[in-house]
């Protein structure tokens, strides 16, 4: 799939490539973006030379992820944002925020939109969002954005080789008013 670009009131959300490097490499040097993400820690140069110039494009390139950096329309990095397929029409979701925009609502934003573009135009039926038990930055986030909390996965994740919990959401089209791929037949209520 080609990259796509998605504008909001205030954010320019695009894929990475080597012009970004520097504000990825800057941008990951917070401490709270090592500790929740799994980037590695310390985080080298080489790491955002490696995600701008192969990881991000490879991801549009093979339809295994779409990665979307989330500027502000002056063109300063705000976050990342990426889908990534799992299996056909479910995707999981992640994201960051550079420590400057954290509180603006710029990643609720940034991922209704890339949310609803998923939905309508990747095919994806299901998007998860995991966090580790504690960040509670990213589940307000998913939880401004619609996403159901559906409860807590022992050893789910691992995080520069420890296993940890984490927390597990899923968003649907139908959330957001949209029409899904294939039908959808819930569980009956208890």
């Amino acid at each position: 799939m080609d990259p796509v670009t998605l504008t909001t009131d205030r954010l320019l959300l695009r894929t990475v490539g080597p012009r970004d490097t520097d504000a990825v490499y800057d941008a990951c040097q917070d401490p709270d973006i090592q500790r929740w993400t799994v980037i590695p820690s310390p985080y080298l140069r080489e790491h955002a030379e490696a995600f701008t110039g192969r990881m991000a494009p490879d991801g549009w390139a093979d339809g295994s992820m779409f990665t979307f950096g989330v500027f502000l329309h002056c063109g300063e990095l705000a976050g990342m944002l990426g889908i990534t397929l799992h299996s056909p029409g479910e995707g999981e979701i992640g994201f960051w925020a550079t420590k400057r925009h954290r509180s603006n609502g710029y990643i609720t934003e940034a991922t209704l939109t890339v949310c609803r573009w998923a939905f309508v135009h990747a095919g994806i039926d299901r998007i998860e969002w995991r966090a580790e038990v504690g960040n509670v930055a990213s589940r307000a986030v998913a939880e401004r954005a619609g996403f159901t909390f559906e409860g807590t996965l022992r050893s789910a994740t691992n995080n520069k080789g420890v296993r940890r919990d984490c927390w597990v959401g899923s968003l649907l089209p139908s959330d957001l008013a949209l029409p899904s791929t294939a039908p959808y037949l819930p569980a009956p209520s208890a």
